[in-house]
């Protein structure tokens, strides 16, 4: 644009529903899974407000069979449909159309809230391609329609109505989402922990292409939902019960914490702001780490339980325990309208002070069980140093020594460029022989593994540093594990897991990826860690070969190719199998091949979790039922 175009014309302003379709990622953080889901989190937190403030005690939300539509309904007060003297057009309208529009700004409406900003229902209206809301209210109940955000007609009184509340029912634009549906799942697990959070309200979840109805209730507050998070992972607990603590705080508002220590080797810590998950933490979930380390330190003192030669540290006291922490507060300080992280300076030292006193209390109170806690953190402070040790053998303090120090069947690539190496771990010495004859060798390393690797769900972290293929994968990756981690020194940028197209490869590829979830996350959340898709079939047609992943792929192509063609089909029962330049060009190949990048969705990590912990863990009830529950569904077994 030259300088004489940029003139007063090119300046627009844009109403608000159009600000919103324009740049939905300011409001919702995206237009992909999350940002679609994000949608229903804002108006069930609008309900979930009444609820908080003490004029509701219910919810309803339904799934359409086609799960693109959603009505979350509530028995509060219902939105006011009144004529606003300012603006002179009614309440529910201003509500649903104008940002930063609320009854929140006033405290004395409502004394804490999720929705604070005034544009959660306005901006799910805006990106809705219908929108409906229903409001009861002094005795009658009302309708208001809408398409894009715009009203297609003023609010209409139905008639008469008994009781109070409101229903909001919307279909998210296909215009700006695609083709995404909505997860039943994730919504009803998102629901589940809503009614933990609020101890006597209940929430009903309608599945319509399920066919169910799920009622959630749940008066134990969080002590029950700490409950069922050890629980959903397979964790014991060391200490057999929780430590519980709330407390209404100064200035206003209340803390509802509880925490446990487990056998796990990870710590799992879920904070909440008026019920909104923060799920990047924050000034109230720093405050309650505080108050754990030092009244646990506290307690070890006054006990005189250090052990001798050895320093506890901050991760070790840490490691196993799992906490909730629920902060609800008058004007909560968030970071950006998806509300992933508190930012009040006070909350630190509020959550600190009023955690830490009472939990060094009931740690002398149950000093069994505390002595208990100091052997757990104790057994971790060793594993952590030999876990030190192991990893410091693939430091490398040079090109050359590291090099000195990789697995011996590691075929290396010959670029020191991390950017454009990328490293397969192959099933298998056969497979790995073709791999390594088929490869490019500037660029991509192969690393055969033997079998099937230790389970890193179940065996302890020492026992994953012996195993020989788990340790020769860190050494190989040269950016070490645990507290030594350093993602500046991993040498590929991508690693690419090459298994059989079947039963067992899909094995092998879950135990690796279990263990670098567990040990080596960062590299998932880094979107280093990737799936080849071998083929499974050749379908050979003419002079032509085609190649299908599984079995529906296959039929696809079959249906696909002219009559005239009697297509010969054959079943690779391996890699090793594979000609090098077939599997170069199938698998191998950067312009030809397909490779499915591991993510872990950020609305699903406790989903994510939970699974890995009942599929992969030491107890075989939560795979026996997850077999049970899917036989119904299997059209094909193959063994």
């Amino acid at each position: 644009m030259t300088e004489s175009s940029y003139d007063s014309d090119k300046i627009v302003a844009l109403d608000d529903i159009e600000h919103v379709r324009l740049r939905p990622a300011m409001y919702i953080g995206g237009t992909g899974r999350e940002g679609l889901h994000h949608l229903v989190w804002e108006i069930v937190d609008n309900a979930v407000d009444e609820v908080m403030n003490g004029y509701a005690s219910q919810i309803a939300v339904t799934l359409s069979r086609d799960a693109r539509t959603v009505t979350v309904a509530d028995n509060g007060r219902g939105i006011p449909v009144g004529i606003n003297k300012k603006l002179g057009i009614s309440a529910l309208t201003i509500a649903l159309t104008y940002l930063k529009a609320s009854g929140k700004f006033d405290s004395a409406s409502y004394k804490t809230s999720g929705g604070l900003h005034g544009v959660g229902a306005s901006v799910v209206n805006a990106l809705s391609s219908s929108l409906s809301a229903r409001v009861k209210r002094g005795g009658r109940e009302y309708r208001q329609d809408y398409r894009r955000g715009v009203a297609r007609a003023p609010v209409k009184e139905l008639g008469p109505a008994r009781g109070s509340g409101t229903a909001i029912t919307f279909t998210p634009d296909e215009q700006i989402f695609g083709a995404l549906r909505f997860d039943a799942e994730l919504m009803r697990e998102r629901l589940e922990v809503k009614a933990y959070l609020n101890p006597g309200l209940k929430i009903i979840f309608r599945d319509e292409a399920a066919g169910r109805s799920v009622e959630m209730k749940h008066d134990g507050g969080i002590g029950d939902y700490l409950g069922a998070l050890v629980a959903q992972r397979a964790a014991r607990g060391v200490i057999p019960e929780f430590f519980r603590h709330t407390a209404e705080l100064e200035g206003g508002g209340r803390l509802d914490v509880a925490i446990g220590w487990t056998d796990a080797t990870r710590e799992g810590l879920y904070s909440f702001v008026n019920t909104i998950p923060t799920r990047d933490g924050g000034t109230h979930e720093q405050g309650l780490k505080d108050a754990l380390l030092r009244g646990v330190r506290s307690f070890i003192e006054t006990h005189g339980l250090e052990p001798r030669g050895l320093k506890l540290a901050a991760e070790d006291l840490r490691e196993g325990v799992f906490a909730v922490v629920s902060l609800f507060i008058a004007d909560p300080q968030f970071q950006g309208q998806t509300k992933d992280k508190l930012n009040n300076p006070s909350a630190r030292a509020l959550v600190d002070g009023a955690v830490r006193p009472n939990l060094e209390q009931w740690l002398h109170d149950h000093k069994t069980w505390g002595e208990a806690l100091v052997a757990r953190a104790t057994q971790a402070a060793r594993a952590r140093q030999a876990s030190r040790a192991a990893a410091s053998k693939v430091r490398r303090k040079s090109a050359i020594s590291h090099r000195l120090n990789l697995p011996g069947k590691l075929a290396d690539c010959s670029s020191t460029d991390p950017a454009r190496s990328e490293l397969f771990l192959v099933e298998g010495d056969s497979a790995g022989g073709s791999a390594k004859q088929a490869r490019d060798r500037e660029t991509q390393a192969i690393l055969p593994l033997r079998g099937k690797v230790l389970n890193a769900e179940t065996g302890s972290r020492a026992a994953v540093m012996k195993n020989q293929e788990l340790g020769d994968i860190v050494k190989a990756l040269g950016c070490g594990m645990g507290k030594d981690f350093d993602i500046g020194r991993l040498r590929y940028d991508k690693i690419i897991l090459l298994m059989d197209a079947d039963v067992d490869g899909h094995h092998i590829a879950t135990l690796l990826l279990t263990f670098f979830y567990r040990y080596l996350p960062a590299l998932i959340t880094g979107g280093h860690v990737y799936l080849a898709q071998p083929p499974l079939y050749r379908i050979k047609a003419g002079s032509k070969d085609h190649w299908a992943a599984d079995e529906r792929e296959r039929e696809a192509i079959l249906r696909r190719l002219p009559a005239r063609y009697k297509p010969e089909i054959s079943r690779f029962k391996g890699l090793g199998e594979m000609m090098p330049k077939t599997l170069f060009q199938t698998t191998l190949d950067p312009r030809r091949r397909r490779l499915q990048r591991v993510t872990i969705p950020e609305d699903a990590a406790l989903l994510t979790d939970s699974t890995i912990a009942e599929l992969m863990g030491k107890d075989p009830r939560a795979r026996y039922r997850h077999i049970m529950e899917g036989a119904r569904d299997i059209e094909d077994l193959d063994v």
